[in-house]
């Protein structure tokens, strides 16, 4: 009977920690927009302010953080491609070959995230994010 009511004040110990405070959920839902808009509007990159986001407010592990991105950054890329089809601003060629290629490089990345250790895939966040930097100054 002990060990029950341990085990209960611990669920509820939990429960406290999942919930949001009024201002967490307001700033989630302020980036959560700037995210979307940033997707939609340059066609990708989400994820790297999504990654973050979810590692500094939530505070999740960094394969929790990129797991939960790309599921994130899943149905606004859906949508957005939607709209881009329906506008008529997609070539076929680069949308087959490029499309191919993102979704076998989309399974060979969330293998390799099962097995990176968390330092080594923020460093490797980090390299990716500074090279994007660095591209888009030069």
């Amino acid at each position: 009977m002990m060990s029950k009511f341990l085990e209960t004040s611990k669920n509820l110990e939990r429960e406290k920690e999942d919930k949001l405070s009024a201002k967490e959920v307001c700033v989630l839902l302020l980036c959560g927009a700037i995210i979307g808009f940033l997707n939609g509007f340059f066609g990708g990159g989400g994820g790297m302010i999504c990654v973050p986001l979810l590692e500094n407010v939530l505070h999740l592990g960094s394969k929790y953080s990129h797991a939960t991105a790309i599921v994130i950054i899943f149905p606004i890329s859906f949508i957005s491609a939607i709209i881009y089809l329906l506008s008529g601003t997609l070539e076929t060629l680069p949308l087959v070959t490029v499309g191919l290629g993102v979704v076998v490089g989309g399974i060979l990345g969330s293998f390799a995230l099962k097995l990176l250790p968390p330092k080594a895939l923020r460093v490797i966040f980090a390299l990716i994010m500074l090279a994007g930097g660095v591209r888009l100054i030069i």
